[in-house]
């Protein structure tokens, strides 16, 4: 975590070259900025450089506007997508949910306990199941019930909510709907779901059930970004754990449960804390 409450996280992605990293270096040091850490990366399938860095703004200074105006133009010179963001800044989040809760649940407790640096704002489900465990921990709770004829209707509603309370992150906790094409892309790379099971294999409904009907030696979970192509958006984060013959479906399932939470637990902390850069269909996290 940053030592102070000036430390700044700035990211970056861009074309690669010679001097990146000493550029930047550079323009931090004559800004008189402490470099807290630093991780970069530079795909050599793509071509593409991608960095985290977490600084410290000057003593007495209490914003980094100038830090802003006077990066653009290092940023220009090197093509870069870039952004300097507060470290202490948590950004806001809506956590959608059907009816299965431990997943939320299990997010709900690490936000409480400070282990999460996020801003829950809401819970958004389709069903009435959850309302009780939300409205005890104080949150906002949104029944949009969905069925094939109204789902337009509902995601329109959906995303008009998401804006009206500036959303930035919508995690699927186990919401158990397929997203449209125009949600997905409404939500391009600020929508992560938890899939209960290792993907590439075994999609679809009960996957532990297919796994165990396969004889599979390791079961897992994987979170990804959301994209128009089912369960194929890039991986933040997976975890497995070895079974074997002894293991009913119903072991595996409550297994999986178990490997869903902190998988999606890890996802959302690292989107949170700036540590996750996308990379065509893959990502780059800088644990």
């Amino acid at each position: 975590m940053p030592r102070t409450d000036r430390a700044h996280i700035l990211t970056i992605t861009c074309p690669d070259t010679t001097g990146l990293v000493a550029a930047i270096a550079s323009f931090l040091r004559d800004h008189d900025c402490f470099i807290e850490a630093s991780s970069q990366f530079g795909d050599p399938d793509t071509g593409t450089f991608f960095m985290r860095a977490v600084f410290d703004l000057p003593d007495g200074v209490n914003n980094a506007e100038a830090i802003q105006t006077g990066f653009a133009g290092v940023a220009a010179k090197f093509c870069m997508a870039w952004q300097i963001v507060p470290a202490k800044r948590k950004p806001r989040v809506s956590i959608a949910v059907s009816k299965q809760g431990h997943c939320l649940n299990d997010l709900l407790h690490r936000w409480q306990a400070g282990q999460l640096p996020i801003d829950v704002v809401s819970v958004v489900s389709n069903h009435e199941d959850m309302r009780r465990l939300v409205d005890w921990h104080g949150i906002p709770f949104h029944h949009l019930p969905v069925t094939a004829e109204t789902k337009s209707a509902q995601e329109a509603q959906w995303r008009a909510l998401i804006e009206r309370e500036n959303i930035e992150l919508v995690v699927l906790a186990r919401y158990m709907q397929v997203l449209s094409a125009e949600m997905c892309r409404a939500l391009s790379g600020r929508c992560i779901n938890i899939h209960h099971s290792f993907l590439p294999s075994f999609k679809g409904a009960k996957p532990y059930h297919q796994a165990h009907e396969r004889g599979v030696k390791l079961i897992g979970a994987t979170a990804h970004y959301v994209t128009e192509n089912l369960d194929e958006g890039p991986i933040i984060e997976q975890a497995v754990e070895r079974v074997d013959h002894a293991q009913t479906a119903a072991d595996m399932v409550a297994m999986g449960r178990d490997l869903e939470n902190v998988v999606l637990a890890r996802a959302v902390r690292y989107h949170a804390e700036r540590r996750v850069l996308l990379n065509g269909a893959k990502t780059v996290v800088f644990r």
